[in-house]
């Protein structure tokens, strides 16, 4: 047993509210609930549902699967939010009925497809019922004006202090009495999407500690001395983080857990899959590029992700017309259209098709991939069926504002809507995205889950509290 006088945690106020400084990190679809958040909430904490397309349910408390009759994007788009805040009241109420005196969050993505309508819309309804908003997946610039427009508290997920300092700068100074916490989320080791830029090195990682000392000098620039950060990614059990608790430097924290509490009792994701992460080892947490988003990412690498990457592998150069470089023609499509390759590409195009990957698929930088032609047909399929699930989505090529991004889709990514709708609902787990923190080996590994003991939440944030 953990020694609690070597151990201390202090509380954190966000309004009036003290708060044990444990949240439970979002996960969508489906993952992070009404009732995970109203099980972490319950034990003091800052419970968190995801309010990236949730389930909603009938009268009777029955699901109701997601259903689009629209014949375009825009359309489909439109049924998409309605359901989506249909599910975020919902969960909004689980999390509430559970845990009456509680802090609950809602997690979105602000590059999810109609973020600010399903927060409008969301918080018209259930503002009595949410305490915060958590965002990250982008900049949201227009964050701060909504929740204070319903008197809520905001939680801006960054991975950098040049990017708070952006935000503030340019809207949150507005609204400062609504800023309840600042969470720092590691960008190499976060699981989901992370917040990688373009100058950082995604082989790299950079010490988290002088970055959080980075991100507490700029916030106390702000007058934000009193203000929380939330430490995100990588986080397992607070002995490992002992210094940054009671620290001068980086002054108030709370701790965000993402990938624990996915084996809980309450967490929804099903026995296969609970099963599967008890079976996981390190490095098998594959950080990619392969998300729709244009963000990096880290999953599970299991069928799904190898096949992205094989299919990125088998990629060349092209030209629509010949020149001395691009000197060798390809033939594609039904109407046998020709393409100019380099001469050194050819032995492998007519290896790759030879194995049966004979359909050539264009990108938007100007190569080509190639596939079987059954996946090529469901590329095609899934890219027609696109229902607007994100602001920009380089693989069908929407864009909320234009309806097309002017570029062609990209075919070395994915539905993500799809595949996370359909692990969420039992799926395939080789053939959908598993997202995952790179420490999710550590569950084959801990004491505290010997014999792949699942704990309810409470034996989880009891164990936490304890440094377990």
């Amino acid at each position: 047993m953990y020694n609690e006088t070597m151990f201390k945690l202090p509380p954190i106020m966000i309004g009036s509210k003290e708060i044990l400084p444990i949240v439970e990190g979002g996960k969508g679809i489906n993952i992070s609930t009404g009732i995970t958040a109203g099980a972490w909430a319950l034990e003091g904490g800052i419970g968190t549902f995801s309010g990236t397309n949730p389930d909603f349910y009938n009268e009777n408390g029955d699901y109701i699967p997601y259903k689009f009759e629209g014949k375009t994007r825009r359309e489909r788009q439109a049924e998409l939010i309605e359901q989506s805040i249909k599910g975020c009241v919902k969960h909004a109420e689980i999390a509430r009925s559970k845990a009456p005196k509680g802090f609950i969050n809602m997690n979105v993505l602000w590059e999810m497809g109609g973020c600010e309508i399903v927060l409008e819309e969301t918080l018209k309804s259930a503002s009595k019922l949410i305490d915060g908003i958590t965002c990250g997946a982008g900049m949201p610039y227009k964050l701060a004006e909504i929740c204070a427009k319903y008197g809520i508290f905001y939680f801006p997920i960054v991975s950098s202090a040049r990017a708070f300092g952006v935000l503030w700068k340019r809207t949150y100074k507005n609204f400062k009495e609504f800023l309840g916490a600042v969470v720092y989320e590691d960008p190499w080791i976060a699981g989901g999407h992370n917040g990688l830029s373009s100058h950082e090195n995604p082989l790299e990682p950079q010490n988290p500690y002088e970055r959080i000392v980075e991100l507490r000098s700029t916030m106390d620039s702000f007058g934000l001395q009193e203000t929380a950060i939330i430490i995100a990614g990588g986080v397992w059990n607070l002995r490992e983080w002992e210094k940054y608790i009671d620290n001068s430097t980086i002054g108030k924290v709370a701790f965000q857990f993402g990938t624990r509490p996915l084996i809980t009792q309450e967490s929804p994701i099903s026995d296969a899959w609970k099963k599967r992460i008890f079976e996981l080892k390190k490095g098998d947490v594959f950080l990619n590029k392969f998300s729709p988003t244009g963000f990096y990412s880290s999953g599970v690498y299991n069928k799904f992700l190898a096949n992205l990457d094989q299919r990125s592998k088998r990629q060349i150069e092209f030209s629509e017309t010949e020149s001395e470089i691009f000197s060798q023609f390809l033939e594609y499509g039904p109407r046998s259209r020709k393409i100019y390759i380099k001469p050194e590409d050819k032995p492998r195009a007519e290896s790759w098709i030879q194995e049966g990957f004979s359909e050539i698929l264009k990108t938007p930088d100007n190569t080509i991939v190639f596939e079987t032609t059954a996946t090529a047909r469901q590329i095609h399929e899934d890219q027609a069926n696109c229902v607007g699930c994100l602001s920009v989505c380089r693989f069908s090529n929407w864009c909320q504002k234009n309806e097309t991004t002017g570029k062609k889709p990209d075919p070395r990514s994915f539905c993500i809507q799809k595949t996370l709708q359909s692990i969420g609902h039992n799926g395939s787990l080789d053939d959908n995205l598993l997202f995952a923190g790179t420490n999710i080996y550590r569950f084959a590994e801990d004491p505290f889950y010997q014999g792949n003991f699942i704990p309810t939440v409470k034996e989880l944030v009891n164990a936490i509290k304890e440094g377990r």
